[in-house]
């Protein structure tokens, strides 16, 4: 049913059809009128049933020329800022090299943090703000960026610092997670638990302090951190009152998905060997699943993520590009959808869940973002498309008509 007639409306969109993305369905409305007013969705219903006193209310009315109307992506798990470039990694990786092997010869994260620790601030928003755009450019409306290439004090905050910049900067919602503990550092080469008192006695504390992170993540692996130490972080973390969450069981079942759902996590992320009891966890504290088909293409792995089980589970599973420049240096949602239906045999369904609602979701954002409904912010992409199929079919197409981002259009190819 229409929505209630609003006092004002500030933007009418006439002649489209609506994805909502809401009752875990894509649940389309066709021929469909949709009104926003300030930042949020004031009315939607059929156009047919569109009061004529609406559209004198109205101070623009957008024909959407048979347009398709979704939620802008939400891209939960990104580390979109970083300094220099791993192309040679790539490749030594199609000469046979694996992730392992490279990481284990300084290569991997470390080349990066240091590239990282000696680029400005300025560097390295300047770099981070062209990947930010891309973003932008293709539909996403809101990002999640992860510290964790700097691995001391003083650069993990210039990157959270940088992340707070872009936010200012850039229209799109974007939120922060601190991932201090994303490897160890080469100066605390054995000496884990030395690096894990770091992060929790003096980092997770100053990041607390300057209220630049909204969650804390940790990688559980093998070549990571173990799952004692992990929950040392997390124990802090809770205990400043921060969300956490967790990259999860992408090299091996490290139980980590069991650990992060006794803390109540956010999301459990990448889980290709996620075992069926970590799943039953996950489903009974709500943990979201973020899936990540990019590192695995990117990585040729083979084990893919149990998206049967998760099903079954009813766990709510997200999808994002895990933007980096060692695993997944991919820059399009709609790559992303088409590689999440390829490799993980999601349906299409599925993915643009993933990519918005569900997404939101795993950002504590779905109370405002990833579906289309009243009082939710107006973050809308208008697409050039016969079906919202198309997004994941495409394969990285990506067309078009318009962005608006809490009401205001930052992006318009209507003629």
């Amino acid at each position: 049913m229409a929505s209630q007639i609003p006092d004002k409306i500030d933007t009418l969109f006439i002649n489209c059809h609506v994805a909502t993305m809401t009752g875990n369905a894509l649940s389309i409305i066709e021929k469909t009128a949709l009104g926003v007013t300030g930042k949020t969705i004031s009315w939607i219903g059929k156009e047919k049933n569109l009061p004529d006193a609406l559209k004198i209310r109205c101070q623009k009315v957008i024909d959407c020329q048979n347009g398709w109307i979704l939620p802008g992506f939400v891209d939960c798990h990104t580390h979109l800022i970083w300094g220099g470039s791993r192309s040679n990694e790539f490749e030594m990786r199609l000469a046979g090299a694996t992730y392992e092997e490279i990481s284990k010869k300084g290569g991997g994260i470390f080349s990066t943090v240091q590239a990282t620790r000696k680029a400005s601030k300025d560097e390295l928003f300047i770099s981070a703000a062209k990947r930010v755009a891309a973003l932008l450019s293709q539909g996403v409306t809101s990002l999640e960026v992860k510290s964790g290439y700097g691995l001391n004090l003083e650069t993990e905050l210039k990157l959270l610092e940088v992340i707070g910049q872009l936010d200012k900067t850039f229209p799109l919602h974007i939120q922060a997670t601190f991932l201090g503990a994303h490897t160890l550092p080469q100066e605390f080469a054995g000496d884990s638990d030395g690096y894990i008192d770091l992060v929790t006695k003096t980092m997770l504390p100053a990041v607390k302090d300057q209220k630049i992170a909204k969650a804390v993540d940790v990688f559980c692996e093998r070549i990571a951190f173990t799952l004692a130490q992990t929950k040392k972080v997390f124990q802090t973390a809770k205990d400043l009152g921060l969300k956490v969450k967790l990259h999860a069981e992408q090299l091996s079942d490290s139980n980590g998905a069991a650990l992060a759902s006794e803390f109540s996590a956010l999301s459990c992320d990448h889980l290709e060997y996620l075992s069926l009891s970590g799943a039953q966890k996950m489903a009974e504290h709500n943990v979201i699943a973020v899936l990540l088909p990019g590192a695995f293409y990117f990585l040729k792995q083979t084990q893919k993520p149990p998206v049967q089980i998760l099903k079954d589970l009813k766990i709510p599973m997200a999808v994002a590009t895990d933007l980096n420049p060692g695993s997944s240096p991919v820059h399009s949602m709609t790559l992303i959808l088409n590689m999440a239906c390829v490799l993980f045999d999601m349906t299409c369904e599925q993915a643009l869940l993933g990519s918005t609602i569900n997404g939101a979701k795993a950002l504590g954002l779905e109370q405002s973002k990833g579906s289309i409904e009243k009082s939710k912010d107006a973050d809308l992409v208008i697409w050039d498309i016969d079906t919202p199929a198309d997004l994941c079919y495409l394969a990285g197409f990506t067309p078009i008509k318009m962005v608006m981002i809490e009401g205001m259009i930052h992006n318009n190819n209507f003629n």
